[in-house]
């Protein structure tokens, strides 16, 4: 059966960056126009987190799984030194799209139940302060990748894809680093985002059946609410794109926290081998779905992709057109 996976990864990693690479620059022209109907502070966000999205589809999927899938193909790799740098560049951009995640969740907590800091918090330039800083310390955070992976590349389903240095390898400090690493990727993550999002829904329901009674009682009840449309329409953005993540990211979270208790007690299961390359799989497809998730949930979003979309067909059918038409004749 780990065969057949790896079989169907042959078709499945082509495919994902077949799409992930365009889809992800269309997303990123997109949203730099600041015409999709988004607050700038959003809007900021979710280009942080396409840029991530992209940079993951090259240094992981382009870069590391398809070099494992055709690893006959690819033997030159081997020759390359560079993995342990490689490796520096991949865990930090993860971190950066995880935590760019969390960052999100957190405005909108802010932008919905917090009317007080909303217009100190929820800004462009704060947005701005907030992804540079998380860029800092996750860059920071991933250096001692370089010293504690070797330079060679295994090409090899293993979850590093570099070897490990000997003398890393037999010392307690790499069990720690290793368990911290799933502990800040995606272990606080995942909780964050669970925590915010259960009191931004905890505060909706509140404000909403206040909001109806006050309706009510001015009778105002056969008109539409801007305020809970608008409201509606950041409640469904911020549920969609972290209720995504959450998905995509179980089977990682969960194998790699069954992996290190295993480690530990000295446990051998091969369940863990089809868990992980699944989890893979699921992991990297997240870097492919916020384009979509943007096109359903936000209307301005899904009429620029649309046009975008279209201007090839119709540069191609105008010029098919311009020469197919006759010359003017001359007099």
């Amino acid at each position: 059966m780990l065969w057949i996976l790896y079989d169907i990864q042959k078709y499945y990693y082509p495919i994902l960056v077949f799409i992930g690479l365009p889809v992800n620059v269309v997303t990123l022209v997109i949203l730099s126009q600041g015409k999709c109907g988004l607050s700038s502070c959003v809007t900021h966000y979710l280009m942080a987190m396409s840029v991530t999205d992209l940079l993951i589809i090259i240094l992981d999927l382009i870069m590391r799984r398809l070099p494992i899938v055709f690893s006959s193909q690819f033997r030159f790799v081997t020759k390359l030194k560079v993995c342990n740098i490689h490796a520096v560049l991949l865990y930090a951009v993860t971190d950066c799209s995880i935590w760019f995640t969390v960052a999100f969740t957190i405005d909108r907590y802010v932008a919905i139940c917090c009317p007080k800091l909303k217009a100190k918090y929820c800004t462009k330039k704060k947005a701005a302060v907030i992804i540079t800083a998380v860029t800092a310390i996750c860059c920071l955070k991933n250096i001692f990748w370089y010293f504690i992976l070797g330079n060679g590349y295994t090409l090899l389903h293993y979850s590093w894809f570099c070897y490990i240095t000997n003398k890393a390898f037999y010392t307690p400090f790499w069990s720690a680093i290793q368990s911290l690493h799933h502990v800040l990727t995606p272990g606080l993550p995942f909780f964050l985002i669970l925590l915010f999002n259960i009191l931004t829904v905890k505060n909706i329901l509140v404000a909403n059946r206040a909001r109806r009674r006050i309706r009510s009682a001015n009778a105002v009840g056969g008109q539409k609410d801007l305020e809970l449309e608008s409201r509606k329409n950041s409640i469904v953005l911020l549920f969609v794109v972290s209720g995504n993540f959450i998905l995509l990211w179980m089977v990682f979270m969960v194998n790699s926290i069954y992996v290190r208790i295993a480690v530990d007690n000295f446990i051998v299961s091969y369940i863990s081998q089809y868990a992980q390359e699944i989890g893979f799989m699921l992991q990297l497809l997240s870097c492919s779905t916020n384009t979509f998730i943007y096109a359903v949930t936000q209307r301005k979003f899904k009429e620029d992709l649309q046009y975008v979309l279209k201007c090839p067909v119709t540069w191609i059918t105008s010029s098919t057109k311009h020469q197919k038409e006759p010359n003017n004749p001359q007099h």
